[in-house]
Formats: C-alpha cells, sequence, structure tokens
C-alpha cells in the first residue's frame, strides 16, 4: 500500500474531526429534546409552543382574586397552580383552598379564583340570605348545594367533585356533564347559584 502523503492526511483528520464534532452536535440536541419541560419552561419563562407528550399549548382566562387576570397560554399538562402563578399569584384577598390547585388546565378553561369568605361574616344572616341570593359556586359547600330543589346530598357531592376536577366552573351550564343533572335541575342551579 503506497504512503499518504502530507496534505492527504491533512484531509483525513479534518474529515474525521469534521465527523466527531457532528456526531456530538446530534447527541446534545437529543439530549436537549429529552429535557424535562420544567427546566426548559425556567429557561423560557414559561414561554409558548412548549410541547409534553406531544401536546399543544393549551390557552386558559383566569379571573378572580388575582393580581393580573387574564388570558394566558400555558404548557400542555399544567395545573390550576401553573395559571394561577402565571397570573401573578394570588390576591392577597383570595381563597386559593376553594379551588382544585392540583388540577389539569383545559383549552379553553376559566379558572375562577374565589374571594375569601371573611371570618366576621354572621352564618345565621349568610343562610337566610342564601334562600333569597345566589350561592357561589367556587365556594358552595355541600350543605349549601342540598338547599337547592332537586339537589340531593349525592347530587351536591358530584358537583364539588366536577368543581374540583375541573379547577372550578365557568358557567353554570357546564353542570350539565354532572350525573344527575337533568333540564329541570339545570332551571333550578340557574336560579340559585352564579359561577
Amino acid at each position: 500500500m503506497p504512503a499518504l502523503t502530507r496534505s492527504q492526511l491533512l484531509l483525513y483528520g479534518a474529515l474525521a474531526i469534521a465527523l466527531l464534532l457532528l456526531g456530538a452536535r446530534w447527541i446534545r440536541s437529543a439530549d436537549a429534546s429529552e429535557a424535562p419541560v420544567e427546566s426548559y419552561r425556567a429557561q423560557d419563562g414559561g414561554g409558548v409552543g412548549i410541547k409534553e407528550n406531544g401536546g399543544e399549548d393549551v390557552v386558559v382566562h383566569v379571573a378572580g382574586a388575582v393580581r393580573s387576570p387574564g388570558v394566558y397560554r400555558l404548557p400542555a399538562g399544567s395545573r390550576v397552580t401553573d395559571a394561577v402563578e402565571r397570573a401573578g399569584g394570588p390576591a392577597a384577598s383570595a381563597d386559593v383552598n376553594a379551588i382544585n390547585l392540583a388540577a389539569r388546565v383545559a383549552d379553553g378553561q376559566q379558572v375562577v379564583v374565589p374571594l375569601e369568605v371573611k371570618a366576621g361574616v354572621a352564618t345565621g344572616a349568610v343562610s337566610e340570605a342564601g334562600a333569597e341570593g345566589p350561592i357561589s359556586l367556587g365556594t358552595a359547600t355541600l350543605e349549601d348545594l342540598d338547599t337547592i330543589e332537586g339537589i340531593g346530598p349525592v347530587t351536591a357531592q358530584n358537583i364539588l367533585d366536577f368543581r374540583d376536577e375541573h379547577g372550578g366552573v365557568s358557567s353554570i351550564d357546564d353542570l350539565d356533564q354532572v350525573p344527575g343533572i337533568g333540564p329541570a335541575t339545570m332551571e333550578a342551579l340557574r336560579a340559585r347559584l352564579q359561577p
């Protein structure tokens, strides 16, 4: 076999280095695409276009007792707590325990953070007025819902479970997805509840 010239050795050496650099770049790009969403989100500030498990971004409306209510784009798989934090966090008067912060958000969902009920309010006055005025669905208890005609304890619990699973309820009409609620019950709910 003939000996390689110096220019041929330099050419083969340059090709080997180029191939090594391309291989290293390919390996780094594969590692970056498998990076957890949380670390990528921290670098991007929760940016647009983050995909998780092939899902697309979701757009949610965060309203109620938050610092910056509005419409926000979040990565697929985000939770209600992510939406609240994206809206500047809860306001001082917020009752974050009245909503399920761990629930996943869905595209087009409205997350409503209710105001905290002050301890100084007399419960007797509230329950007497409750028969006349609407009950807030965001803070309603099992007992509050049980006072509505056509709602028993089982359906009231189903409504509370639905509210917790969906991170709140943006409209009374959403409750038609709850088992045990028919058209007549929906009319009673519209008359006695507010979102």
